[in-house]
């Protein structure tokens, strides 16, 4: 919604027809275009990723930038081979080959109630034939830090 509480045109066409994408929704997918452009011209450089995420969580409002702040914290020491890097604008981490493990989604980027920690399917979390795959988080406490490390480490393994 705009500043006045009332839907954009496009908003309200995002609404009103299957398929087409919000406000945010774009704004994300303008954010990949950048990140993969950017990838392109410095390569995968791990330094590069780190202060793009760094950069993405300073832009976040609070709650989210101090979760944020956190889990880049919890990811870095339990698992120091994922590199940091930007994923849809989001901050997320990298296995050797690139791909998105884990990320962080602020609540606010898409104007939720709640920030979300997932995970993607390079992640090893397979526990049987189901098993979650991201998680809301409205806070974190310390018990939800020690399960995020821990599945961060499984995940990465």
């Amino acid at each position: 919604m705009s500043e006045t509480g009332k839907s954009t045109k496009r908003e309200a066409a995002a609404d009103d027809e299957p398929g087409r994408l919000t406000d945010e929704e774009l704004a994300a997918l303008k954010e990949t275009v950048k990140e993969r452009k950017a990838e392109g011209r410095r390569g995968r450089a791990k330094a590069d990723g780190e202060r793009d995420v760094l950069a993405k969580i300073a832009e976040m409002p609070e709650p989210d930038r101090s979760m944020a702040e956190r889990i880049h914290a919890i990811v870095k020491t339990a698992a120091p081979t994922l590199a940091p890097k930007t994923w849809y604008g989001m901050p997320a981490y990298a296995n050797e080959n690139g791909k998105i493990v884990c990320f962080f989604t602020a609540a606010a980027k898409f104007k939720s109630r709640y920030a979300t920690f997932g995970f993607n399917d390079d992640a090893n979390l397979d526990e049987g034939t189901m098993w979650p795959t991201s998680f809301a988080l409205t806070k974190l406490t310390a018990a939800d830090e020690a399960r995020i490390a821990e599945l961060v480490r499984r995940a990465a393994s």
